[in-house]
């Protein structure tokens, strides 16, 4: 009821502050009506909102007819003096929610938007992969400014644990006391499904299964707007198919989502800061200056809009403008083998060929998470397997990169093109000289494409760059190239995935380098004169790992892969020239490692260049890491170029997949350069590398990071101290993905132990924590009794080796009489004593929580011992008890045979001689 007050006060004050300005300044009438109608539509929404008005009384609000009758409506309804107004309005019956002829219209629409997102039998399935989305807490740096590939191959495949919404509640308020989101965007890499999911939702509404609060939901593309130059936002409303006449005002506005697909495709960026602002809906603007003034509320500002990209192109939108943000998940293991069995339905035997051949390449598996790839990844190998039937070769060799891979996709292409000239058995030789213009052509529209961050074309594009429109129905075309048609009916073209383009456009540059004079990445065709394709590699490698967006890191790796033996044969004759640039090998791999500059941190472009260098088969730098990780003698190998594979072999090798392993082997130096690519371990062990506290600073700002992944990190025998301690109690403090910090054998002290302590009071993910050996002491001890009194997620504490006495057990036991989350707790080798035994003895009698209690070695004597037993007789949940090295006597054995037989729940039970 505040809150409503709260925002009755602030409308009035809104409107006063509105009447009092005009009533000093001079302002154009039209500009006034503007601003007043605007005022009056803020403050009815409003109070709708907040359920300060009922809905007789927003109807009333709405339907006033002239300002002046709004403007009198409006400040009846605000002092409280709208009664009578209110008693003729309830005597009108119920206006209906859609008029008969918005009805009909309505109708048309649905049926329309049925016609138009397909007829697949998986869309509208609530078991369907998109039904639920991942909330995200917006982007991230990787996501800001890295390629696609990269974001999957960082991550390891592992999307970010966060909260799942679905479908049906994906425009709905997260709690009672929230609101729904206005500007909604979602995000995935390309490929992973937005279009799909934007379909799947369009569906679901048409036929009433989501969205239920919208009773118009008008869905448009960034490929349907790039048709046009200029549009008002009346007319953007009416380009929907089936919408016709309608407005806004007969859609009822806040019942309205625009839902705009594919952002990253825009012709156009959106400049937020530079861009005038438009509040006319009948005023033509350029379309990136609509959509701006759309999203900020400028246009249109009671309907719902949602938005779909890419993530990098995402970031043009100020995260102060966006309410909610989800994003697409890829595939899991099970749905990685349902999306090759939809390309292989009837044939099993190859269906578990290819899903083998997916699952014993970790990098080609992590690309599989996206459904595109997936998609091509099970074409190009169902093809190669085909073909080793076909000549009764098995010893073809797999693909072990990815230009091998899409070597075979492009056979696989081209075979279908012999086929489509009536060709029973066709060789790649004897594809026609047309197909090979024709990859001519559509590689240098990719190549410029790439370069302007352009991804679809249309007719005027392809005249352009000379594609042939009536080629482009070719059965070779169609395993390149997807085609729709715009609202404008213009037809639109992009590849079938971004990959693909990039494959093209490098093949393009790797052919046209023999015959440039100049560099092909200069528009204008001019610039200091470059002879022969190793200079116009270096070019290429530059452009690539200057860029600050990643978005030519692909294209470099396809460009390395084209000189690939491999590759130049399977190419042979269609693609590539036999032996095309060949000589060129080793110096293009001098020319890759000289791109390893010996950097603070080792950046993405640098780990790009590794990708390359194993595209070129290159892989000597790679396997003697590997070999020294393996064999321990990692240490000596600090150079720019190890370091940058050390980084690489963290995505990519095995050895790294469960656990990195870099114990005893790590410079403070080395580790500050590794720290990009440590946010994506799931498991870090970094024992013994004499870290001392400013490390820990280092650590800390990597576990603050909200994109970190590490679920486990180890910092045994190191020089730890309480300022490192504090660092790393600052990073739990926002840390969400930590499970186990290991601590032990350092010197955390007191002050470091209070400092952990109080972290734990907030933390809700840490499980296991070792202090073992770090002297905390009984203070120490204090401050994490304190702290497991309020968490609730600890499960196993380790305390052995710290000077405990009997102060610190007593503290202890009282947590333990309230905790019910601690299911183990190492106190072995300290000094509680017989007083510190009874203290948890009666801590025992009261909690049901604790399975595992480790007492070893704590001077504890048979009196310390009998009240342990007597509490095991009333306790059911302790199963492991080690009293091992304390002075039992046979009398006190004898107490524990007595308890033993009371106690159903101990299974096992050390102490002295046992």
């Amino acid at each position: 009821m505040g809150q409503a007050a709260g925002e009755l006060q602030t409308s009035s004050w809104l409107w006063q502050k509105s009447v009092s300005s005009q009533e000093t300044t001079e302002v154009p009438q039209g500009a006034a009506l503007a601003l007043s109608s605007q005022l009056l539509a803020a403050n009815t929404d409003s109070m709708r909102k907040q359920e300060v008005w009922t809905d007789r009384e927003t109807c009333l609000a709405y339907s006033a007819g002239s300002p002046a009758e709004q403007v009198k409506t409006l400040v009846e309804l605000l002092t409280g003096k709208g009664s009578q107004l209110l008693q003729a309005h309830n005597k009108m019956p119920d206006p209906p929610l859609v008029s008969q002829s918005n009805e009909s219209r309505l109708r048309k629409h649905c049926e329309a938007l049925l016609s138009r997102v397909g007829n697949d039998p998986e869309l509208g399935s609530p078991s369907h992969r998109l039904a639920s989305l991942m909330l995200v807490e917006g982007l991230t740096d990787l996501q800001l400014k890295e390629h696609d590939f990269t974001q999957v191959e960082a991550t390891r495949g592992v999307w970010r644990p966060t909260r799942a919404i679905t479908l049906d509640r994906l425009f709905l308020p997260l709690s009672r006391v929230s609101i729904p989101p206005r500007v909604s965007v979602t995000i995935g890499v390309a490929g992973v499904g937005k279009t799909t999911l934007v379909r799947h939702f369009v569906h679901c509404w048409a036929r009433g299964q989501v969205g239920k609060g919208f009773s118009w939901v008008l869905p448009l593309t960034f490929r349907d707007l790039n048709t046009y130059e200029k549009l008002s936002a009346d007319r953007l409303i009416s380009i929907v198919p089936n919408v016709g006449g309608a407005n806004l005002t007969m859609m009822a506005p806040d019942r309205v989502l625009l839902v705009l697909d594919g952002l990253d495709e825009c012709k156009t960026p959106l400049e937020f800061s530079n861009t005038m602002a438009c509040t006319d809906p009948k005023k033509e603007i350029q379309v990136d200056h609509l959509i701006t003034n759309i999203i900020r509320g400028n246009l249109f500002p009671e309907i719902s809009v949602w938005i779909t990209s890419r993530p990098s192109a995402a970031g043009q939108i100020p995260g102060g403008l966006v309410d909610r943000m989800t994003e697409i998940r890829g595939l899991t293991e099970e749905e990685i083998k349902v999306c090759l069995k939809q390309i292989f339905p009837e044939d099993q035997n190859l269906l578990g060929q290819v899903l083998s051949q997916v699952q014993a390449n970790r990098a080609l598996y992590l690309m599989c998470t996206v459904p595109a790839f997936c998609r091509l990844t099970g074409l190009a190998l169902g093809h190669l397997y085909r073909t080793r039937l076909a000549v009764q070769d098995i010893e073809l060799p797999l693909p072990q990169t990815l230009c091998e891979l899409y070597s075979w996709y492009f056979r696989m292409a081209l075979g279908r093109e012999g086929q489509d000239k009536g060709k029973v058995s066709p060789r790649i030789e004897q594809v026609t000289q047309g197909a090979r213009k024709m990859v001519g052509t559509l590689g240098r529209l990719a190549f410029h494409g790439l370069v302007k961050k352009k991804y679809v074309f249309y007719e005027q594009d392809m005249k352009a760059f000379g594609v042939d429109l009536a080629l482009l129905q070719s059965a070779l075309c169609s395993c390149l190239l997807q085609r729709e048609e715009t609202l404008a009916s213009s037809g639109a073209y992009c590849f079938i995935h971004l990959s693909l383009q990039e494959f093209v456009a490098a093949a393009y540059y790797y052919s046209a380098s023999k015959r440039a004079i100049f560099d092909l990445f200069t528009e204008s065709g001019m610039s200091w004169p470059r002879l022969g394709f190793l200079a116009h590699f270096r070019c290429a490698a530059q452009r690539a790992t200057q860029s600050k967006d990643g978005r030519l890191d692909v294209f470099l790796r396809f460009l390395s892969g084209l000189l690939s033996p491999r590759v130049n044969t399977l190419l042979a004759g269609s693609l590539l020239a036999q032996g095309e640039h060949q000589s060129y090998r080793d110096q293009v791999a001098e020319v890759l490692q000289g791109f390893l500059h010996p950097d603070t941190a080792v950046c993405a472009r640098a780990i790009n260049v590794l990708y390359c260098l194993s595209e070129l088969r290159h892989t000597e730098l790679a396997r003697s890491v590997e070999e020294a990780m393996r064999s321990g003698t990692l240490a000596e190998m600090s150079s720019p170029s190890h370091r940058s594979t050390l980084a690489y072999l963290l995505q990519m090798s095995d050895i790294c997949s469960q656990e990195a392993d870099f114990s005893l082997c790590l410079s403070q130096r080395v580790l500050r350069s590794l720290l990009p690519q440590l946010l994506y371990c799931r498991s870090l062990r970094l024992d013994n590398n004499q870290f001392q506290d400013p490390v820990m600073e280092l650590l800390g700002s990597v576990l603050s990071v909200k994109d970190c992944r590490i679920q486990k990190i180890s910092l045994a025998e190191n020089q730890i101290g309480s300022k490192g301690a504090k660092a790393l109690a600052r990073a739990l403090l926002v840390n969400r993905s930590l499970i186990t910090l290991d601590l032990r054998s350092n010197c955390v002290g007191p002050q470091g132990a209070k400092a952990l302590a109080d972290a734990l009071k907030i933390n809700r993910t840490l499980a296991s924590l070792s202090l073992q050996n770090n002297v905390i002491e009984d203070d120490g001890v204090l401050c994490v009794a304190e702290a497991l009194i309020s968490n609730q997620t600890i499960s196993m504490l380790q305390l052995q080796q710290n000077l405990i006495g009997h102060i610190g057990a007593q503290q202890m036991a009282d947590a333990l009489k309230r905790n019910r989350s601690l299911k183990e707790l190492m106190f072995s080798s300290n000094t509680i004593g017989d007083r510190g035994a009874m203290a948890l003895a009666e801590a025992l009698k009261v909690n049901q929580g604790l399975e595992n209690l480790d007492l070893q070695s704590n001077a504890i004597s048979n009196t310390g011992v009998a009240v342990l037993m007597e509490a095991l007789c009333s306790n059911h949940t302790l199963s492991s008890l080690n009293l091992r090295e304390n002075s039992i006597s046979p009398e006190g054995a004898q107490a524990l045979a007595q308890a033993l037989c009371a106690n159903t729940s101990l299974k096992h039970l050390e102490y002295p001689d046992s």
